[in-house]
């Protein structure tokens, strides 16, 4: 069975004074750890603007300092005209080489941001599990590398969104 895409949120609507972001799906749920990450996101362009929306994909990498943070990919939509949008951002992967070993698994964060002439006008923030469902040695030269490719999933957990608005 195939995965069936999950929506953070429905009919409210998140504003910025020309856009209004009506959904922002995860087309790819759950999905193994090392599988691109694919978001549709869907808006409205309420005037015609001539500059470029910037959407940034990033994975928390630890709670404790942001500096394990991976901006995963990022993409320019415009000029667009006063319309509906919607558009599939597809990512790759974090690299499990910059997580530290004992955030590699359990809940953790991904934020979708959005910029307009390079302020933030919203965030989505959503936890996603990465997991392995078989146990794992425990030395730490072990703990190093814990996710196998064959094994290791990650669900993102999008029916509860973190935040809506920058």
């Amino acid at each position: 069975a195939g995965s069936q895409p999950t929506s953070f949120f429905g009919p409210a609507c998140i504003t910025m004074a020309m856009i209004n972001v009506t959904n922002v799906s995860v087309l790819n749920n759950p999905s193994r750890f090392f599988s691109d990450f694919q978001f549709e996101v869907s808006f409205e362009c309420l005037a015609p603007l001539s500059e470029d929306i910037e959407w940034k994909l990033i994975y928390v990498g630890s709670a404790e300092s942001d500096e394990h943070d991976q901006e995963l990919d990022s993409i320019l939509v415009g000029p667009m005209q006063a319309s509906s949008y919607k558009i599939v951002f597809q990512a790759d992967p974090p690299d499990p080489l910059k997580i530290p070993s004992h955030d590699l698994l359990g809940v953790t964060v991904i934020l979708l941001s959005g910029f307009f002439r390079e302020r933030e006008f919203i965030r989505i923030g959503a936890h996603s599990a990465p997991c392995q469902p078989q146990p794992l040695a425990s030395s730490p030269a072990s703990r190093r590398l814990p996710l196998r490719r064959e094994l290791s999933r990650r669900q993102p957990l999008a029916r509860e969104p973190l935040a809506r608005a920058a």
